[in-house]
């Protein structure tokens, strides 16, 4: 038998081939971290552990939210508007006093604007937000950060466009006020956390590689917790679903962890100095008393970093933290503490397929700038000879003149093409990541905002949890070599 027919399983603690693993499983580096270095793996629960299908999650926020608006007092034809759950992607930036949602690049450049759902030309963006910088100040912005706020700018969008079509004027500031607050009224009063941990099959992916990834940290001598900001009820329904006959080995979920934290209040739970309370999870809502260490097989609510390090005794980058919030997961734990940190990214497998189906337009935009930036050098020395020979006067050479003036008209010629060919491979490029807003991580050739704080704030960053169990609990996760344009040069 040859070694191709000889296919012998591979012991957990072997290496990954990390260059045969599809794109979509693998872990991406930032800044490179050591694993054997690290003690205790947190998980933060929703849209981490939890991978919610987005599309019927926003479905079910967006009917809770509108149903609320209209109660408060807003037309009835807000029920029969168009809302797209597939309108907002991470990153954008809402407009509360003009009504418009922007997308930005890293230098807070707005690419994309979109005023409910009519696009706005690129003059009209100009005057707006390129004539002066963009200061963004929560009294007029508000970022849409999380796929849990993703519903919050569908609404408004949909909102705002009905609202208009009708006439009707508006204040644009407090109408996003108001979707807020009801669609917080939405989940405090059961309108969406009900329906979800009552029917969790239709709302949650359960990712049978979720048990085994866990124990192989275990195995390794890892310690796990978990740091969730939902409350005890909700968090024991999702995790059992999630977790409990994974594997024969747990007979519950809490035995994953060796701390579980609910109600942690993140991000607050990385500044302020909340005490530690246990919950009593036998008792009633308020059967909670003060914590003064953190045990195995307890439950804890609220909380604070410096007591969490304090009490358990491991500080900084000795601690892994994997979440899905750049602001309440990620930067803040980055700000705040020297956690190393996992940033899930549930959106990588279509901005992956996206990538790899733009790959030949991508490569021909790049063709496409080389050659405008030859014909523009063409152009400038040719019109530099043409004023030279016009100056001349009647002493010029009358061929050679109209031989230049024929190739500075080519050139330009060249150029108008190659702008329009660049313009709509760029428009075709853009909407097969995303119909409204293009990629998520760039805007233009420039990391986009969302990108830009990627690459930041997070250390590593994947899919979801799962991917790690296709790297050994020892694994040495290495940055690329950062390149400085002077380095590209060939």
């Amino acid at each position: 038998m040859d070694d191709a027919q000889l296919k012998l399983p591979m012991p957990d603690d072997a290496p990954a081939h990390v260059a045969s693993l599809p794109a979509e499983r693998r872990v991406f580096v930032n800044r490179s971290l050591r694993m054997d270095s690290v003690e205790w793996v947190g998980f933060d629960m929703d849209y981490t552990l939890a991978i919610y299908r987005q599309e019927e999650i926003d479905r079910l926020s967006i009917e809770a939210t509108v149903r609320k608006l209209v109660e408060r007092g807003y037309p009835p034809f807000l029920r029969e508007a168009t809302y797209d759950p597939g309108f907002a992607i991470r990153g954008l930036l809402i407009d509360k006093r003009l009504g418009h949602v922007l997308k930005m690049d890293r230098y807070r450049y707005v690419g994309r604007a979109w005023h409910g759902l009519r696009e706005l030309e690129r003059d009209v963006r100009h005057a707006l937000y390129e004539a002066r910088k963009v200061r963004i100040a929560p009294q007029r912005y508000h970022w849409i950060d999380t796929l849990y706020a993703l519903p919050e700018a569908a609404v408004y969008a949909g909102a705002v466009s009905v609202l208009d079509a009708y006439g009707v004027h508006v204040d644009y500031g407090q109408l996003f006020t108001d979707i807020r607050e009801c669609i917080d009224e939405a989940h405090r009063d059961g309108s969406i956390v009900d329906v979800i941990a009552n029917d969790l099959p239709r709302f949650v992916d359960r990712d049978a590689g979720l048990g085994p990834a866990l124990h192989k940290l275990r195995s390794a001598g890892k310690k796990l917790f978990l740091l969730t900001n939902s409350r005890w009820g909700y968090t024991q329904k999702m995790m059992s679903y999630l977790l409990d006959g994974a594997m024969h080995e747990y007979a519950s979920w809490r035995q994953y962890f060796d701390v579980v934290s609910v109600a942690a209040g993140k991000p607050s739970f990385f500044t302020d100095k909340r005490p530690y309370l246990e919950r009593l999870v036998d008792g009633g809502p308020d059967a909670v008393q003060p914590a003064y260490a953190l045990e195995r097989g307890k439950v804890y609510e609220q909380g604070n970093l410096k007591d969490f390090e304090r009490m358990l005794g491991v500080y900084g980058d000795a601690i892994l933290y994997v979440g899905d919030h750049i602001f309440g997961d990620i930067l803040r734990s980055k700000k705040d503490s020297s956690w190393r940190t996992l940033l899930i990214v549930q959106e990588m497998a279509w901005e992956l397929e996206a990538q790899h189906r733009t790959h030949d337009d991508v490569a021909r935009l790049d063709a496409l700038a080389r050659r405008r930036e030859q014909a523009e050098d063409e152009l400038r020395f040719h019109q530099s000879r043409h004023r030279a020979q016009v100056r001349k006067g009647s002493g010029a050479d009358r061929l050679a003149v109209d031989e230049t003036r024929l190739v500075i008209d080519g050139l330009r010629a060249t150029l108008r093409a190659a702008e329009v060919e660049a313009r709509d491979l760029a428009t075709r490029t853009d909407t097969t990541f995303h119909r409204y807003w293009g990629s998520l991580f760039k805007q233009g050739v420039e990391l986009s905002s969302f990108g830009y704080q990627v690459e930041a704030y997070a250390c590593l960053y994947t899919s979801r949890v799962t991917n790690l169990a296709n790297y050994s609990p020892a694994h040495y996760f290495r940055s690329p070599r950062d390149l400085m344009p002077h380095e590209m040069t060939g």
